[in-house]
């Protein structure tokens, strides 16, 4: 399991880089993010979380059935959709609900 940092798509934000409890992601010449020892990634999901412009996907390890699949998330106030791509190209997202999390 690790992430995967689309260069495309960041925006430079460095809300990744702030967030990730392993110290992880690094900046390169153009302040885009990027993960130096991807195999080090805790899989906690923390920057997924964070990126605004979802250019951070978690690929799933096939040791829990992931074969190619990844995820990435997007906020929406207290929302957080948790957008699933599998290799057949099927989608599922599973909303949580942030306000809510530690309720019980």
């Amino acid at each position: 399991m690790s992430i995967k940092i689309d260069l495309q798509k960041c925006v430079s934000c460095g809300k990744c880089r702030t967030i990730c409890p392993g110290n992880l992601i690094f900046k390169n010449d153009e302040s885009k993010a990027f993960i130096k020892y991807p195999d080090e990634c805790w899989g906690c999901t923390a920057c997924l979380k964070e990126c605004p412009v979802q250019a951070i996907n978690y690929y799933l390890g096939s040791d829990i059935g992931g074969k190619g699949t990844f995820l990435n998330t997007k906020k929406e106030k207290n929302l957080l959709h948790w957008h699933i791509y599998k290799p057949n190209k099927v989608e599922i997202i599973i909303t949580t609900n942030v306000a809510e999390a530690n309720k019980y």
